[in-house]
């Protein structure tokens, strides 16, 4: 029998819903068995001291880089922002694996034009906006991303790479493993496949589970609602 695909979800308590309908996602199109731990931050302890910075919009914008640390810097891990839905078998992202690189992300080419984005929370730019939003974690070629660099690094040192020698050790996925909604063009509600359209869809301005955002994406937030709804579903 395979080992569980370890999965890290980054969490933050206004974002519970959106945690639970992702996990649920994942589960339920999985072939491979999966072991899935939210990174919650308060149950950290001393691996992770850090105060929060102004510039933070979410709980886990750090607690993230301590996957490796987290995985004994041994293996390989996925990690993955709460805002996320998953369409297609994630087995299918695991196999992509490549011992060349020590990570492996969507290298998106996104600049903001907003200031800001969900419940009010400062949209910053910077090179290689939400690379890190998704990741594939060679964990063994991860190691200066221990607990003391993670609290005291700069977040731009982290969401930039700067623990890696160079861009050399980033190796790019499809794009189809995060899209992201109401930056990127389309899809349609439905087209779920890496020929049709994307496998992760990403509400990095905001779900449809906060009250304001209840539209985000058009047919794609009907969608989310469908897999909320279906998550909920009581069986006789």
């Amino acid at each position: 029998m395979s080992r569980p695909v370890p999965i890290f979800i980054g969490y933050d308590p206004r974002e519970r819903v959106a945690t639970n309908v992702l996990i649920d996602s994942l589960y339920q199109h999985s072939s491979l068995p999966l072991a899935i731990t939210p990174i919650v931050a308060e149950q950290l302890g001393e691996q992770h001291r850090r105060a929060r910075d102004p510039k933070q919009s979410t709980a886990f914008s750090f607690t993230r880089f301590l996957v490796p640390h987290l995985m004994g810097y041994e293996g390989w891990a996925i990690f993955m922002d709460c805002d996320m839905l998953c369409r297609t078998d994630i087995a299918a992202l695991w196999a992509l694996r490549d011992d060349r690189f020590a990570v492996q992300c969507v290298q998106h080419d996104h600049v903001p034009t907003e200031t800001a984005k969900f419940l009010g929370e400062v949209q910053s730019a910077y090179p290689k906006k939400n690379w890190s939003s998704l990741m594939l974690l060679n964990c063994a070629r991860c190691t200066a991303l221990t607990p003391a660099y993670v609290e005291t690094a700069s977040g731009l040192e982290l969401h930039r790479f700067h623990w890696l020698a160079g861009d050399h050790e980033i190796g790019a996925l499809p794009t189809a493993w995060n899209h992201l909604v109401a930056v990127q063009a389309g899809p349609e509600a439905g087209e779920g496949s890496e020929q049709t359209g994307p496998n992760l869809l990403h509400w990095t301005l905001g779900g449809p589970w906060f009250r304001q955002d209840r539209a985000m994406g058009g047919p794609l937030a009907a969608e989310w609602f469908g897999a909320r709804d279906d998550a909920m579903a009581l069986w006789d």
